[in-house]
């Protein structure tokens, strides 16, 4: 039996069901799950100190596109909107090779598990060049971070009404048939599960109703999740009036893309009955703040979502949208916009790592994950607040307030993914090079 104990933390913020906050205390981890949690534990574990430390659950992702880390800051797309943003951006996808997305799938989760990220999902929609989904895949078990891949498509080109160009598109048939094989596998179910397979169609600009239904039933069949964005901007809703003649959440309801196992990226726009409706259907949303900052998409209607009982996730979405992928700053500027937008006392820094934490994972259909609880899976985000970032402050537990951007350590399963502010698994000097060498050589080639 593999264990570790970690020993005499400052603080634990367990986001357990009753939000238990412990000072001085103690974690036991046992076999990639949490076997106890209190003070002066007894084991013959060895011994983590975490002394002067504060203790969270890993942080959750729900929404990321790994691939864009390779094109951050393209100058064409620095201050477009959403449309013209992809438009600039999808000739330098279309030659994108298995290496490119690998590499680059390596960056983005190295970034996050910096930034205290033990789960994250991941939108793959384009396959150029021989790209396959196990690219990512097989990037995010070299790093040592639970994955949640969707198996992303577009189908409608632009000589066909769509957005992306015709060589980046699929037939409907193939994208169905690769789903089920990915699918079929690296889908695990189990509560330890280290990949889960999702199923998960661009957008409504960028697949057939057709493509959108039949997924669903896939999906469904399968017993997997389902994900797509939505409602993101002003133009999406004009799209879908002028295309579909409804709303985003209407479209989504009429193709059975409403429900615990489905997950929504983005929902800006969503009006007070689109609320409802993901409310009692309980349709999952992942949040993505910084990215519709950058994109001037606008604040998403957080407070409203959870007053309503929507389920909430927090995303950093593709870093050619984000810039970055530190997923608890991206919590940090999910308190702020909130309060920008509804006042000071809209969300607290403990509401906002709710939803970083235990939100995510219940997006992601995964209970276990999120809080620190007995029989939970031990993924622990600890956070050294003895620095500069936290001298002065009266709370060292609003780590969102007035605390470190980077873990100390991170563990995820049990297994320390980030040990002293570094990934232990990659040489991390030579993955920024081999990355900013792929960018050089696109930059040229175009």
């Amino acid at each position: 039996m593999t264990k570790l104990l970690l020993r005499g933390a400052a603080h634990i913020l367990t986001m357990d069901d009753t939000r238990r906050e412990l000072e001085g205390a103690d974690i036991l981890i046992a076999d990639g799950q949490i076997a106890a949690v209190g003070v002066s534990l007894q084991s013959d574990a060895p011994v983590l100190d975490v002394s002067g430390c504060v203790i969270t659950p890993g942080l959750v992702n729900t929404h990321h596109h790994l691939y864009q880390s390779l094109t951050r800051a393209v100058p064409g797309g620095q201050d477009a909107l959403l449309f013209g943003w992809l438009q600039t951006l999808y000739p330098i996808w279309a030659r994108f090779t298995p290496d490119h997305v690998f590499t680059s799938a390596q960056v983005g989760l190295a970034e996050l598990a910096l930034s205290g990220c033990t789960l994250s999902s991941d939108h793959l929609y384009l396959y150029p060049n021989g790209t396959r989904l196990e690219d990512t895949i097989h990037a995010a078990a070299e790093i040592g971070v639970r994955f949640q891949p969707t198996r992303g498509a577009m189908s409608i080109g632009i000589s066909d009404g769509g957005l992306p160009p015709d060589g980046l598109v699929e037939t409907e048939a193939a994208i169905l048939q690769d789903c089920i094989r990915v699918i079929d596998a690296f889908h695990d179910p189990s509560p330890e599960s280290m990949c889960r397979v999702g199923v998960a169609p661009c957008s409504p600009f960028s697949v057939s109703r057709d493509l959108m239904r039949e997924a669903a039933h896939l999906a469904r069949d399968k017993a997997v999740m389902m994900h797509t964005h939505l409602a993101e901007n002003d133009e999406d809703i004009a799209y879908s009036l002028e295309k579909f003649g409804c709303r985003p959440g209407q479209y989504a309801q009429d193709l059975g893309w409403v429900g615990p196992d489905v997950w929504h990226a983005h929902c800006v726009k969503l009006d007070a009955a689109e609320i409802a409706l993901f409310a009692e259907t309980q349709t999952g949303v992942a949040h993505c703040p910084c990215s519709n900052c950058r994109l001037g998409s606008g604040i998403a209607p957080v407070k409203a979502m959870r007053a309503a009982g929507v389920p909430v996730g927090l995303g950093v979405d593709g870093s050619a949208s984000n810039d970055a992928g530190n997923l608890v700053a991206e919590a940090r500027q999910a308190m702020l916009l909130q309060r920008v937008a509804q006042g000071a006392d809209a969300m607290s820094a403990r509401a906002a790592l709710e939803i970083a934490t235990r939100g995510g994972a219940d997006v992601l259909g995964r209970p276990e994950c999120g809080r620190i609880a007995v029989e939970c899976r031990a993924d622990i985000a600890v956070w050294d607040v003895s620095g500069i970032e936290s001298a002065g402050s009266w709370d060292p537990a609003a780590v969102l307030l007035a605390g470190p951007t980077t873990v100390r350590d991170l563990i995820v399963e049990g297994r320390r993914v980030v040990q002293n502010g570094q990934v232990t698994s990659v040489d991390m000097s030579a993955l920024v090079a081999r990355q900013n060498r792929m960018a050089r050589d696109l930059r040229g080639a175009l």
